[in-house]
């Protein structure tokens, strides 16, 4: 099949050989579980127990809030000890809402929701299933993947793309998953295909992962389904990236600010399809996900199936801790993971990584003054002029690094990462995003506040109004009762006289 060159993109060390050849391992049950209601873009989950609940493995422990959001399950049975804000797995270290709860070590099931059938069930239902089951965009975007599937609504999709590339140096979970569950994965593609009613499928994986290409590939051939085709993409980062392997296979760009699916195609990450197949076929909500620890600090690397809400340090303790400190820890990839301030934070949905970095991995150099090279510009995929994007940002003009692309920046570091100066350039953009989103959030605010006041002096007046209007029809009522009674009284006086 035919692919096509995009521009931009670096070619990192991969060390995936840290962690390749290492099967999945189940990871022992901690003794605590500190599972976070935000796990998802969008509003956090809202709980639905109660500290000191008995709860069964696969209960709803809360429930999505809002279009946009995801509901959260029991990772195991046992007993809620307590809900409140704990540490986030994120790099602000600031704590987020969190149910913690004390595993009884049964591992008991509670009642499961039942099979579906894919081959009867309507398209409707296997997404309804999948939103119910909990499912997020397992790549690490952790978009709720019940919305992408009722695109179909919306837009005239033609094409499904599954993200299989794992682009991110050191991860390889999705290529283990991809080479041990081949069956399953498969049948959750096949799955999500139906529910978005496309006739194409393409699977799109690095050449760098050659067994996980050879298990679709037969697993393709197998069903002789030939509207799944498994492509072998260049080994180049960010592959990975949705707008950009979406031109890499099709020749298709993507328009800035749009969606894929506004020229047809959807695109979901293969472990995604994995969690889609045990909530379709199984009747299991996400509780958990497969997991890589890498970096040569860490005493052992691997692969391991790991329970939403196990804390960082639990599995960091089963691979043995580490050789050296760190000089840098990481949950999620080198290029675009979240530096982790606390190893009491949790692993959640969106976690494909947890890596340990020693000093020889870290690139290392003094932050210099920018020299103009451009070697930024011709890494970036997405076209843009990071120097000056930065310098603007660093002169407060943030309309400025808008109108030249800020908004369409990925944060994928690739201009970064070829810096000479080392600039650190993603953390400015990253800033400036945040400070935009800061004062967007602001001025929406100050625009509801403006509506709602408005809203009520509308509702005042038309009170207002009411009362004058029943306070007059009142008054014209007495009148014509005293006019009446008045009447009534002289005509007893004529029939007197």
């Amino acid at each position: 099949m035919k692919i096509f060159r995009i521009s931009g993109g670096i070619h990192p060390k991969g060390n995936k050989e840290l962690s390749a050849e290492k099967a999945i391992e189940p990871v022992p049950m901690p003794s605590v579980l500190r599972i976070p209601l935000q796990q998802h873009i969008g509003a956090p989950a809202v709980p639905i127990v109660a500290k000191g609940d008995v709860v069964k493995k696969g209960q709803l422990l809360a429930i999505a809030r809002g279009a946009v959001s995801a509901p959260v399950h029991a990772p195991t049975s046992g007993r809620i000890v307590a809900i409140g804000r704990f540490v986030a797995p994120h790099a602000s270290g600031l704590p987020g809402a969190t149910i913690t709860m004390r595993p009884d070590r049964r591992d008991e099931w509670g009642e499961r929701l039942p099979a579906l059938d894919p081959a009867t069930a309507e398209p409707s239902a296997l997404a309804e299933r999948v939103g119910s089951c909990g499912i997020v965009g397992m790549g690490g975007a952790t978009f709720p993947s019940a919305v992408k599937l009722n695109l179909r609504s919306r837009h005239a999709l033609h094409t499904l793309v599954i993200n299989a590339a794992e682009c991110e140096p050191y991860l390889t979970c999705d290529d283990r998953l991809m080479r041990e569950r081949t069956d399953d994965v498969f049948d959750g593609i096949r799955i999500m295909a139906k529910a978005l009613g496309v006739a194409k499928v393409l699977i799109a994986i690095e050449g760098n992962k050659p067994e996980a290409l050879a298990a679709l590939t037969g697993a393709a051939r197998a069903t002789g389904d030939k509207s799944v085709a498994v492509v072998k993409v260049p080994t180049r980062y960010p592959m990975g990236s949705e707008k950009h392997l979406v031109q890499t296979l099709t020749g298709l760009e993507t328009p800035a600010r749009a969606l894929t699916a506004d020229i047809g195609i959807v695109v979901h990450n293969v472990a995604t399809a994995y969690a889609v197949y045990k909530a379709v076929r199984l009747g299991e909500p996400l509780i958990s996900r497969i997991v890589t620890v890498s970096g040569k600090a860490m005493v052992r690397t691997g692969n391991f199936e790991v329970l939403i809400g196990t804390p960082i340090h639990h599995l960091i303790s089963h691979c043995g801790g580490h050789v050296e400190e760190p000089a840098r820890l990481l949950l999620g990839g080198p290029m675009m993971g979240q530096p982790i301030s606390s190893t009491r934070a949790s692993i959640v949905k969106g976690s494909n990584g947890v890596l340990a970095l020693a000093e020889s991995e870290v690139p290392s150099g003094k932050t210099m003054p920018c020299i103009r090279c451009t070697a930024c510009v011709v890494a970036c995929p997405c076209g843009l002029a990071p120097f000056d994007m930065a310098q603007r940002i660093r002169n407060d003009e943030l309309d400025g690094a808008v109108k030249i692309g800020l908004l369409d920046c990925l944060s994928c570091g690739s201009c970064a990462w070829v810096c000479p100066s080392h600039v650190p350039l993603v953390q400015y953009f990253n800033y400036a995003k945040g400070k935009l989103t800061a004062e967007q959030r602001a001025k929406h605010k100050q625009e509801e506040t403006k509506r709602l006041s408005q809203f009520r002096d509308m509702r005042m007046d038309k009170l207002k109004k009411a009362k004058q209007e029943a306070m007059a029809k009142m008054m014209a009522e007495r009148e014509a009762k005293k006019k009446a009674e008045l009447a009534e009284a002289a005509d007893e006086a004529k029939v007197t006289e």
